[in-house]
């Protein structure tokens, strides 16, 4: 597996598309149901091989080419661990919270892993999305997909944001590359009109400070979507640990940092 040089914490507390053209609090994660874990798991058509969009975005998924852990420095899946991350968007107060759970989902004939992410918007749930990701044999961690949900005074009322990938043109894209390098810009999934977000690795000598601690050599990225144009992200990502920032440069003035892990 190819892996990236690392990020290291001072205060611990503890498609590329040339390459490819192929956010939880102890126990706030108590609550996750094997019932909605299973929801979220169901209608998966199975397909293998190469698959064709009108973009002309054609990545090959082969079932040999995946492994069962998601280890990527920058990105690390273990099932089991949670985040929480918190922060403003405009005048609201945002509390997103992450929980990687034991549980798959087969997409494409690949074993996903489902991560539960949580969103609330001045305390009240906004959001919830079931993700799907897996990493190949290179340490390139995909994004196969979502089952979204969003909430109104607690009742679900739209599931507009769920998309799949091998189903209806959507295609899996690349959340985090194995051995990213400065210029790198790749898709991070597909479905035309839907989900078409974009990323381009800026640089890996960034210091970050958030709540959870200090962190030097971080990877830094710039996100978006041409699907809603003139509004930018930075995402940075300290090794070991994952994603420890994100703020909105352009279009808003979100900004969301890890207070806990």
């Amino acid at each position: 597996m190819l892996s990236a040089s690392g990020c290291s914490q001072n205060v611990p507390e503890e498609d590329t598309m040339n390459k490819t053209e192929g956010k939880v609090t102890e126990e706030a994660t108590e609550g996750t149901t094997e019932g909605a874990i299973e929801e979220a798991t169901e209608g998966t058509t199975e397909r293998v091989g190469e698959t064709k969009g009108e973009s002309g975005y054609n990545p090959v998924i082969s079932t040999d080419e995946f492994v069962e852990v998601i280890d990527n420095p920058y990105f690390p899946l273990t099932p089991g661990t949670t985040f929480v991350y918190e922060g403003e968007s405009e005048d609201e107060t945002i509390r997103d919270e992450v929980f990687v759970t034991n549980e798959t989902k087969k997409v494409m004939g690949i074993n996903t892993i489902i991560v539960r992410d949580r969103e609330f918007v001045d305390g009240e749930l906004a959001e919830e999305t079931f993700d799907w990701y897996a990493q190949d044999k290179d340490g390139n961690v995909w994004y196969f997909g979502e089952d979204s949900r969003e909430y109104d005074e607690g009742k679900v009322v739209s599931t507009a944001g769920s998309w799949e990938a091998g189903l209806d043109g959507a295609q899996p894209g690349i959340i985090m590359e194995g051995n990213p390098q400065v210029g790198d810009t790749y898709r991070q999934e597909y479905l035309a009109g839907e989900a078409e977000d974009m990323a381009e690795v800026i640089t890996f000598n960034e210091t970050v400070t958030v709540a959870y601690g200090s962190f030097e050599d971080c990877l830094k990225t710039k996100e978006w979507t041409p699907l809603e144009t003139g509004i930018e992200e930075n995402k940075y990502y300290a090794a070991g640990t994952g994603l420890v920032l994100e703020i909105t440069v352009k279009g808003g003035s979100e900004r969301l940092e890890l207070v806990d892990r």
